[in-house]
């Protein structure tokens, strides 16, 4: 788990009630830490809204690469915020306020530092907002590595990147949207968890093999969410980071105080 607040990831042990710090706030300059993915490698990759992307070894800790945004006069504005891994072991972020899909590559990986690279825009393809929201948010992987999923939050659409044509469209929904969408999981049966951070929600769809297509099959709100950002699924339940973010976090800052914070298990989801 990632503290958007001062960039600590924290590690939760099985069998163990509470979190240990596994890499302090400050590390290698990180000052948040928004998505959290590890590969098939053992290795942690975690992403910087502020920067980019670090990559660490989960073994001791160690710093094994990183990658970040072109910086300075002229370059474009940036919020990295989710990622996702493909089985080839390429690494797909997005950036919220400009509606791009990065990638790292497995030989950029292995040559241990770069600039992000901007793979897709996906703006032509979004929905007009105002000036200045935020848009893509979330974004998973299909475990066949043919195509991305990534959400408009403030749009409640789901878009389709073609990993081999580079095509956008946007998926059709059957039975709701995807509006406050955060986090995603996708399992490879095709059911996709997501996490709506201001409406304490999650929802469970079921989507086409190819990836057109999701239907509602399952809804649940409950404001014991607080604010529920990310989510992962694994052995029969799912768990649910609540960040309480309305507490004096980015969404009311400066109002409130969050209490301990805690990763909620949910069953039947």
């Amino acid at each position: 788990m990632g503290s958007y607040a001062d960039g600590t990831v924290y590690r939760a042990r099985p069998g163990r009630s509470e979190a240990e710090v596994f890499l302090p706030s400050g590390t290698d300059g990180r000052h948040t830490a928004n998505g959290l993915r590890v590969d098939a490698r053992g290795r942690l990759w975690v992403t910087d809204s502020t920067t980019g992307v670090a990559v660490y070894d989960t073994a001791d800790g160690s710093r094994l690469a990183h990658f970040e945004v072109a910086r300075g006069a002229g370059a474009p504005d940036h919020f990295i915020n989710d990622l996702t891994l493909t089985p080839d072991g390429t690494a797909y972020l997005t950036n919220s306020v400009r509606g791009v899909i990065y990638r790292v590559t497995p030989e950029q990986l292995a040559a241990g530092s770069g600039v992000l690279t901007e793979a897709y825009d996906l703006t032509p393809a979004l929905r007009p907002r105002p000036a200045g929201g935020f848009s893509l948010n979330g974004i998973v992987s299909d475990p066949a590595g043919r195509y991305l999923l990534a959400v408009d939050m403030p749009m409640g659409d789901l878009y389709r990147v073609d990993l081999r044509s580079g095509a956008v469209r946007r998926v059709t929904l059957i039975g709701g949207d995807l509006k406050a969408a955060d986090g995603l999981a996708l399992s490879p049966d095709g059911t996709l968890r997501v996490a709506h951070n201001t409406t304490n929600t999650l929802t469970r769809w079921q989507v086409v093999a190819n990836g057109t297509r999701a239907r509602l099959t399952r809804t649940l709100t409950d404001p014991s969410l607080q604010i529920p950002t990310t989510l992962t699924h694994t052995r029969g339940r799912t768990l649910v980071v609540r960040s309480q973010f309305d507490k004096g976090g980015p969404m009311s800052p400066g109002s409130g105080t969050p209490t301990t914070f805690t990763i909620a298990a949910v069953s039947g989801l």
